[in-house]
């Protein structure tokens, strides 16, 4: 191939049906779900069930439900592009993603299924994943470290007879109150996989499995909030395992590498609403004789807003591309896990600053961005990690 070949097949134009939908979802979004983002379902530990029971069925109705589930189970099988454009426009409202159910953590257990999980387990979990008819989680960071280095997990499972025996403790697991099914990854105990990882399907409720409390954290994005799991004696079927035993690290990386990227996305979204709200803000407040926006202080920032959306999304495509090829992109995804956090959180703390007093206060959606904005800077790996690994990397040579 030449060089004029590869430049001629650049193209950053989506198919029209991506496009189509991407509007679709927006205009969905702005006219069904903002108004929800007054209601007092939505709670300090995310929508309650029932208000994401009620979208789900709006988003239904509207034809944007899941589009990108298996066309099995009534989705569109969206490529990784494709996500990237309608994700991005559900992340419109925060609570856009969980009513068109591409929130996380079930879209990436439904990739993660899709990829790996048996015909018998797809009957029985990914298809009441995919349709909404439960929550799923998962269940692999720990108390004391085993989050960002997997390494240092603890749970364990033990094969007895012909069932397994975990015990262990989980922290931060998203969605836990009112799951119906987890993926729990757990450290082999003896046999010839000893200390390598796997990954079990659990259906829940299960009184082995036993949400200790759900946490008071800065977000409230997620149905189920964030919990303290106590895995005690659960005793699962041999068949429980999720691929294969010891494969739970690599099956990690199917389903990380992807969901971290579909947080990007969503989020890309969020940042622009802020903009939306302080770009409107701006052109109409008053101040020393002029608008704000006419002040140069404020367009600056109205400008960097649009230079740091701009950089993120052209990141986030880069990555889908090259996952769409069957790549691994795990530097690419890292590079975008930091690019893009550390971008919304400076586009909401402008957004923040613009409004002045007004962003300070709830009167306005910004002040949640903001405050979620932080979180997305830690969870799916923080910043210091993906750039401890890239580091590593390119200093080994492997880049």
């Amino acid at each position: 191939m030449t060089t004029r070949q590869k430049i001629d097949d650049l193209n950053f134009t989506p198919p029209a049906a991506i496009t189509d939908l991407a509007a679709k979802v927006k205009d969905f979004v702005k006219e069904k779900i903002i108004p929800y983002e007054t209601d007092p379902r939505w709670t300090a530990h995310g929508p309650t069930d029932e208000l994401r029971i009620e979208m789900n069925e709006l988003a239904k109705a509207a034809g944007v439900f899941a589009p990108q589930v298996p066309k099995e189970y009534g989705g569109q099988a969206l490529s990784q592009v494709g996500r990237a454009h309608v994700f991005e426009a559900a992340g419109y409202s925060i609570l856009g993603p969980t009513a068109i159910h591409c929130a996380s953590p079930d879209e990436g257990n439904i990739h993660l299924l899709d990829v790996v999980a048996r015909p018998d387990q797809r009957e029985h979990f990914l298809k009441r994943m995919a349709t909404g008819q439960i929550r799923s989680i998962f269940c692999m960071t720990e108390p004391g470290g085993a989050g960002s280095d997997p390494s240092l997990m603890t749970t364990t499972a033990r094969l007895e007879g012909n069932e397994w025996v975990i015990n262990g403790r989980k922290w931060l697991i998203t969605g836990a109150e009112g799951a119906g099914c987890a993926i729990i990854m757990a450290k082999n105990e003896g046999g010839p996989m000893d200390g390598h990882a796997t990954m079990f399907l659990a259906d829940l409720p299960d009184p082995a499995i036993r949400l200790e409390r759900t946490l008071d954290t800065m977000d409230s994005s997620f149905t189920g909030g964030h919990g303290v799991v106590e895995i005690k004696n659960l005793r699962l079927p041999a068949d429980a395992v999720l691929g294969e035993i010891g494969k739970g690290f690599r099956y990690a990386q199917v389903r990380l590498a992807p969901a971290r990227l579909s947080h990007c996305m969503r989020w890309l979204g969020a940042a622009m609403r802020a903009q939306d709200i302080a770009t409107d803000y701006a052109r109409t407040r008053v101040a020393f004789g002029k608008t704000l926006g006419e002040h140069q202080g404020v367009s600056f920032m109205l400008a960097d807003n649009l230079m740091d959306m701009n950089q993120a999304r052209l990141s986030i495509w880069h990555t889908a591309w090259l996952l769409d090829q069957g790549e691994r992109a795990s530097n690419e995804s890292s590079m975008s896990k930091v690019i893009c956090s550390e971008a919304y959180f400076r586009v909401a703390d402008r957004c923040v600053q613009i409004l002045g007093g007004l962003g300070i206060t709830r009167d306005t959606v910004v002040e949640r961005f903001f405050r979620d904005s932080r979180a997305f800077r830690v969870y799916d790996g923080p910043s210091e990690v993906h750039r401890w690994a890239l580091g590593a990397r390119i200093v080994s040579g492997k880049m």
